[in-house]
């Protein structure tokens, strides 16, 4: 799985801090989520999503090894 968090945190121009301040987890989780070394539970996508008001899979998409 692949995803944009990085590129739609510049977009708004915040931290990792403050985006995981703002849907309640580490900073440390939304950066094991952008290096893709962990998958996030639906409940966490769905957070990720809205906050950036984009679909899931605007945010993550599956590799043809998934």
């Amino acid at each position: 799985m692949t995803n944009h968090i990085k590129v739609e945190r510049a977009i708004k121009n915040i931290t990792q801090e403050e985006l995981a301040r703002q849907i309640g987890v580490t900073r440390q989780a939304i950066n094991s989520i952008e290096l893709n070394k962990y998958v996030p539970s639906t409940l966490l996508a769905l957070k990720i999503s809205r906050y950036f008001g984009k679909t899931v899979n605007e945010i993550f998409s599956l590799e043809d090894s998934d």
